[in-house]
């Protein structure tokens, strides 16, 4: 079986995008790039929201250098699928779209998957963690208190983690790996 796991950048006070809807103070540097390139390249579906996907897709056809470069190819390689109920069509290969979070059928897909499987939007990843689809949280908490916006992690959820890994960054980031 397939794992499925949420990655997220947020503020110390747990948020991944300011009130704003602004996120321009989580973009990692090379370093913690290359270590999330190393955490993404088994996995080979992303499931995403639709915001979460209109971030992504620069990843596509976006000019990149070296670290950037070799997440592109990561990201390119995936397959993508975007829950969304507005969302028509999709600018990027390898992409479908659903129109509805399905978790029996994000079970079915991690059951039948031969490769691990992400998930990215704190909404549904909220979803999904409400639902005990989400094997193992890689959290990268930066150095900024943004005081409010969007919470990395859904409010109303208890269950218990287990630390499987820990890493500080030069540039202030710790880095907190976790098995729900």
């Amino acid at each position: 079986m397939a794992n499925l796991t949420y990655l997220a950048i947020a503020s110390l006070d747990g948020y991944i995008e300011d009130e704003r809807g602004k996120f321009d103070w989580a973009a990692p540097d090379e370093e913690v790039h290359g270590f999330v390139n190393d955490i993404e390249r088994p996995v080979g579906i992303h499931l995403y929201g639709r915001r979460m996907y209109e971030t992504m897709v620069w990843w596509e056809t976006g000019d990149h250098e070296a670290v950037y470069r070799d997440y592109a190819e990561i990201w390119r390689a995936a397959e993508k699928v975007v829950y969304s109920r507005t969302l028509r069509t999709v600018s990027s290969e390898r992409t479908r779209i659903e129109g509805e979070f399905d978790a029996a059928a994000i079970k079915q897909l991690k059951e039948s998957s031969r490769s691990d499987i992400s998930i990215g939007g704190a909404e549904i990843a909220g979803q999904a963690i409400a639902e005990g689809l989400v094997d193992e949280c890689h959290l990268f908490l930066g150095p900024v208190l943004v005081g409010g916006g969007k919470r990395a992690l859904p409010v109303g959820v208890q269950t218990e983690l287990e630390l499987l890994d820990e890493r500080r960054f030069r540039n202030g980031v710790v880095y907190l790996h976790y098995r729900l």
